[in-house]
């Protein structure tokens, strides 16, 4: 007697397209012999399926536990449907129309398959720079369009030869629809221009054992190599991209390399390992780099070859190999958006580098490396861009389809619609009319990709900012609305823990700048804050930043701006003092008495500035929180003993006022009586880290959660300190996992604030 059977159709959405979802449906229906067949469309993955109804919960279990590496299921709706009978499973075309949307995939490292096929000499992919399958490749920088197909992105270019085709068209091979596919006889090219002779790859290698800089085209865009061993090449390089001292990423070929320069753990190990294959921040080990690769910090930015082409670059055996650690830099001038198109890069990168290794694949959207580091072996996101951009991110409460615009530093934008937000790849900072080009890329790209049309813009409170001006010349007739700076900072973080739309927090944003309802620098704050809204707590007492961007660029001001508020006399014995020439402080000093080119602020990224001149540690900077960088890689290997700085607290006033003058005194006393600059600064990190402990046992009672939000807790020794502290004290911390702490993630809250009612 013939067994019943049933027909279900099934609707999954996610990222489900470029991912191998399909070939997995396939060969999981045709192991338990079911029938029916699967498509794309512009809403997901829809399959019918049919056959007994064991089979079919036995079919419904794997796609749930065990699907595709790459895959992420968002949701499956499923309705039973009639039986129609038919034999075999088949995948469909797909199909344009539909509504509704699918999810794009980022971009993702060689697989281990792939990466063997590169090595293997009798593999027909042998030494092939693009190699790749359902499992690794570029997606989100070669798509033009959703859903994602071949002749939506930029392999239209080169046409499959018979055998990719076959491959392509067999549900059983690791490549059926892996739209990047191709081969040596059919894919994209290298090219080398530059000093040497013989094969694209070999030239390379040449010039940089030579000492050479060599612009490389990677997934996303340019970079800049040369040989992280030779401090003339690296020093070069430097000068060349008026980098100033901000420190260069690495790559190496493995985890072995990896480890012969950094501390390793399972965690870091795992984190370099992954698909996404970020920047990672670890503590350097030996003296093999060049002191001129990261001068004055421990801590390295080390990254694994994520691509065939860097693996080919490094050397396969056979080959004369080239260096095995590379500075891998952005290609690009310090502040300008990185280089992407061919045209472009020879241009903008014509002084910079010594030789081209290029290829004739479009890229067609720029994607910078993305930055993480780890906190207690926990990922806190520095830069969210490569491998995990344009992921959606859940929103806990819906939102109608909306632009934010977020920040001017290290900006990205965001569109959200319903319960999905999509952050955009790492822009730039705005300050150049490149970086405002390439966020009018970004934000139509994005729009387009996720089909979001926005109805509002929301931008930074900041008038001046070129985000904020940005949206109001471009809304057209959609309104602007606008959120409080720290406001956002502290809706992402909740946004990203699932708060829903009645919670509240206790929130202490630290950052550098962020523009304030009464005209101050906001940066020091504790606030009492929903998506609704915020009330301000207390915050650090307000300082007179004098000339605004001059005195970020000069620790030294910032330190006697903080000894003048504080009444403690500017004297030769304190190293801030002698940093500022004569007339330079006499300016000062009538400015802070007057207030002339003065403007008031609380914030806790200029204090930590002040602290680090103070120390001795660094008066003057090349790039953002140098600083305050320096100053946390010294106090990570200082003792602080017994001794405490504390901060007051003036709870009289509403908002209460942190006034920071008696850890100023502590830090001169101990600077003058000659105690280490690694003591003073673990001393004032911890000081910071029981200011955060003391006010969340003032405010938050120990029924709300405390948020830890800004960019001054990318500060991976007071981020830690501070985490244990709350919760040796039973407190619930909300800290950042998934999107960064600084401005990258401002857009995300400024999606959940922005639309709060």
């Amino acid at each position: 007697m013939t067994a019943p059977r049933s027909r279900r159709r099934l609707l999954i959405r996610g990222v489900v397209q470029g991912v191998g979802f399909r070939p997995f449906v396939y060969t999981t229906a045709a192991e338990l012999s079911l029938t029916g067949q699967v498509r794309n469309d512009s809403r997901g993955v829809i399959l019918e399926i049919e056959g007994a109804p064991n089979d079919l919960e036995e079919f419904g279990r794997r796609l749930r536990e065990c699907p595709p590496p790459l895959a992420v299921l968002d949701s499956i709706e499923e309705t039973a449907v009639p039986v129609r009978g038919g034999t075999g499973f088949r995948i469909a075309d797909t199909a344009r129309a539909g509504g509704g949307r699918t999810f794009a995939a980022p971009d993702v490292a060689i697989c281990d398959d792939c990466a063997a096929e590169l090595r293997d000499p009798a593999d027909r992919r042998y030494r092939h720079p693009f190699v790749n399958c359902t499992n690794c490749g570029p997606r989100f920088t070669i798509i033009a369009a959703m859903p994602y197909d071949r002749d939506r992105t930029s392999m239209a270019d080169f046409p499959m030869c018979e055998r990719c085709a076959a491959e392509y068209a067999d549900p059983s091979d690791r490549r059926f629809h892996a739209q990047p596919i191709c081969c040596p006889d059919c894919g994209p090219r290298l090219s080398y221009t530059g000093p040497g002779a013989g094969a694209p790859l070999t030239a390379a290698r040449d010039l940089l054992r030579a000492g050479g800089i060599l612009a490389v085209k990677g997934i996303g865009g340019y970079h800049l190599a040369c040989d992280a061993t030779d401090e003339s090449a690296v020093a070069r390089l430097r000068a060349r991209k008026r980098r100033g001292a901000k420190p260069f990423a690495v790559m190496v070929p493995d985890l072995a390399h990896a480890g012969a320069i950094a501390e390793l753990d399972a965690a870091a190990a795992c984190l370099l390992g992954g698909p996404q294959r970020p920047i990672v921040l670890l503590a350097r080990v030996g003296n093999a780099l060049a002191p001129a690769v990261a001068p004055g910090i421990p801590d390295l930015g080390v990254m694994l070859a994520y691509t065939p082409l860097h693996l080919l670059l490094f050397g396969l055996p056979g080959d004369e190999p080239g260096p095995q650690v590379l500075v891998m830099t952005s290609g690009n001038r310090g502040g300008e958006p990185i280089c992407y198109d061919d045209a472009d890069a020879a241009t903008a990168l014509a002084d910079l580098a010594d030789g081209w290794l290029a290829n004739d694949r479009r890229i067609l959207v720029p994607c910078d490396d993305s930055v993480v580091r780890l906190v207690d072996g926990a990922e806190v996101p520095v830069r969210r861009s490569r491998g995990y951009a344009p992921l959606p991110l859940a929103l806990p409460v819906p939102v109608p389809p909306t632009l934010a615009v977020g920040a001017d530093l290290k900006n990205t934008c965001a569109v959200g619609e319903g319960r999905y937000a999509w952050l955009s790849q790492h822009i730039g900072d705005m300050d150049d009319l490149a970086t405002l080009r390439a966020f009018d890329d970004a934000t139509a790209h994005l729009s387009a990709l996720t089909d979001v049309h926005p109805v509002h813009l929301i931008a930074d409170a900041h008038p001046g900012y070129r985000s904020a001006m940005w949206a109001r010349a471009n809304a057209g007739d959609r309104p602007v609305r606008t959120v409080q700076h720290h406001h956002a900072h502290l809706a992402a973080v909740m946004g990203e823990h699932g708060l829903g739309a009645a919670d509240t927090v206790l929130g202490i944003a630290f950052d550098g700048t962020g523009f304030g309802p009464d005209g101050a620098i906001w940066g020091g704050e504790a606030l009492a804050a929903g998506y609704k809204g915020y009330r301000r707590l207390a915050h650090l007492r307000y300082v007179p930043l004098a000339g605004g961007d001059v005195s970020v660029r000069r620790p030294y001001r910032m330190a006697l701006a903080h000894l003048w508020a504080a009444g403690l006399d500017w004297t030769e014995d304190i190293a801030s003092v002698r940093a500022c020439p004569e007339r330079e402080r006499s300016v000062l000093a009538h400015q802070f008495r007057t207030g002339l080119g003065c403007t008031p602020t609380s914030s806790m990224g200029r204090l930590f500035d002040a602290v680090s001149s103070l120390a001795g540690v660094r008066h003057d900077v090349d790039y953002e929180a140098q600083a305050a960088i320096e100053l946390e890689g010294l106090a990570r290997g200082g003792d602080p003993g017994d001794t405490r700085y504390r901060f007051a607290l003036d709870r009289a006033r509403d908002p209460a006022v942190i006034d920071p003058g008696p850890v100023l005194a502590a830090v001169v006393a101990d600077a003058r009586s000659g105690v280490a600059a690694a003591v003073i600064g673990a001393r004032f990190h911890r000081a910071v880290a029981e200011l955060v402990a003391e006010l969340a046992t003032d405010y938050a009672d120990g029924t709300v959660a405390v948020a830890l939000s800004g960019g001054v807790f990318q500060n991976a020794l007071l981020l830690s300190t501070a985490e244990n502290l709350l919760r040796d004290r039973g407190v619930r911390v909300l800290c950042h996992r998934r999107i960064p702490p600084n401005d990258g993630g401002l857009a995300f809250g400024q999606l959940l604030a922005g639309n709060a009612e």
